[in-house]
């Protein structure tokens, strides 16, 4: 069980890198007078575009929690813990270094797009908030399973109050975590909300994984949820309303995105873990273990970290269809070339960030 739950841990962050690489190429390079919502094509690619983030950071709860449950199991967690608040900081760290325009810099140009708040930042706090919930319940799991849940379904509930709060105040640096004003692609609520749920599937594998027929009940579980929340979830928040005439319930169901999202989340995770037998070895696999590398990789490519010079800088905007989708097909085997062949692993990655560190002390 141990090593098919690598597999289908692997399976899931490749399909979400790969769709990342190729929503963020064509979404930036398409010219906007061919993005026709009326076409079937469009629609499929806007709609896993949707899913994509939901996908990442609830595969990233699920891993990170499941790993620190077994590493307690063995008595040897806290090795992990310390190792998972590097990881964490580590990871916000580098999601401000690929905003660095060195060259922009050097010029006295310091824009607040340096503070912007991206995915990595999200899950890097979002891993040390599970970190601290854990050190909190981490000899009752159970009570840690329950506290996850209600921490998702809060995220999510009370959306339509925190949305309409205002950080006018704040400085920039943090109010970038709370608010999209200053042009934070992530923010910390609602997204936390997933990591929440995958550490919340996290403490059932722990408790589970063992048993027999765990995946063929797992599998339909994943389905029959995750078509209830795509159809039904804001239909059940409307009951809920009628029946406890709480308004939050009401707001929530009139728009009621993030429910349905991690539904579609669900369904991939039961299509992968359904499939995974067949994914041993495979490359989807292997990609799966390098999506820290292949996530700046691409960065630097299209947006131009470091330098300032990037994909977007030629072609923002300025590709037809075709052009888009064959861009994203070969872009793809670009990245996943360099990062197998020069990068390796994520621990490249951090390797060169503590020989950073190092260096920076000295």
């Amino acid at each position: 069980m141990k090593t098919n739950r690598i597999f289908f841990i692997d399976a899931v962050r490749a399909f979400a890198i790969l769709m990342m690489l190729q929503g963020h190429f064509i979404d930036t390079l398409l010219n906007p007078i061919h993005r026709d919502s009326s076409n079937m094509v469009y629609q499929i690619w806007y709609y896993f575009r949707g899913i994509t983030a939901p996908t990442f950071f609830t595969i990233s709860g699920l891993v990170f929690l499941y790993l620190l449950l077994r590493a307690k199991h063995k008595g040897d967690d806290y090795p992990r813990i310390k190792k998972g608040l590097y990881r964490g900081l580590l990871l916000i760290g580098i999601g401000y270094l690929l905003r660095v325009d060195i060259f922009g810099w050097l010029r006295g140009d310091f824009k607040s797009y340096f503070f912007v708040v991206d995915v990595l930042q999200c899950i890097g706090i979002s891993l040390i908030i599970l970190i601290g919930c854990y050190v909190l319940l981490r000899k009752h799991v159970r009570l840690l399973s329950i506290l996850l849940f209600l921490m998702g379904c809060l995220c999510f509930l009370t959306e339509p109050i925190y949305q309409s709060w205002n950080f006018s105040n704040v400085p920039i640096a943090f109010a970038n975590y709370m608010t999209k004003s200053y042009g934070s692609i992530f923010t910390i609520l609602p997204w936390f909300g997933y990591t929440a749920f995958g550490g919340f599937l996290a403490t059932i594998f722990y408790s589970h994984v063992h048993k027999k027929r765990f995946r063929l009940v797992t599998v339909i579980s994943f389905f029959i949820t995750g078509i209830f929340l795509i159809d039904c979830s804001s239909w059940f928040l409307m009951r809920l309303h009628y029946w406890t005439d709480i308004e939050i319930f009401k707001s929530s169901a009139y728009f009621n995105y993030l429910f349905t999202r991690f539904g579609n989340v669900l369904l991939i995770f039961g299509v992968f873990y359904a499939a995974e037998p067949f994914l041993k070895g495979s490359l989807i696999g292997k990609i799966g273990q390098k999506t820290l590398s292949i996530y700046v990789i691409h960065f630097i490519i299209i947006f131009g970290s470091f330098t300032g010079v990037g994909l977007k800088h030629f072609f923002l905007k300025a590709l037809n269809p075709t052009q888009a989708i064959l861009g994203a097909f070969i872009f793809i085997i670009v990245v996943c070339i360099i990062s197998f062949h020069y990068v390796k692993t994520n621990a490249f990655i951090y390797r060169g960030v503590r020989k950073l560190v190092r260096a920076i002390k000295n």
